[in-house]
């Protein structure tokens, strides 16, 4: 996963929507998944093209990014 993006955008896939790198699962559809209260076996068994450690990695990503934004905000 390091030596290449864990997203991507593309024009030509899903009109431009964020997928997971090498995929046409939008990330968007994770999040959604956990929100609605699945588990992420859940989505990865039914979007079987996403490894767990690439659904991981994206919610590690996610986590920091949030974090690094909380504390943008607060100084």
């Amino acid at each position: 996963m390091a030596d290449k993006p864990l997203v991507t955008r593309d024009r030509d896939i899903l009109g431009g929507t964020p997928v997971f790198t090498g995929t046409r699962v939008p990330v968007q559809t994770l999040l959604d998944y956990l929100v609605a209260g699945d588990t992420l076996d859940a989505f990865l068994d039914d979007f079987p093209t996403v490894s767990r450690a690439h659904a991981l990695a994206v919610l590690e990503f996610a986590k920091q990014l949030l974090v690094t934004q909380a504390y943008a905000n607060s100084a």
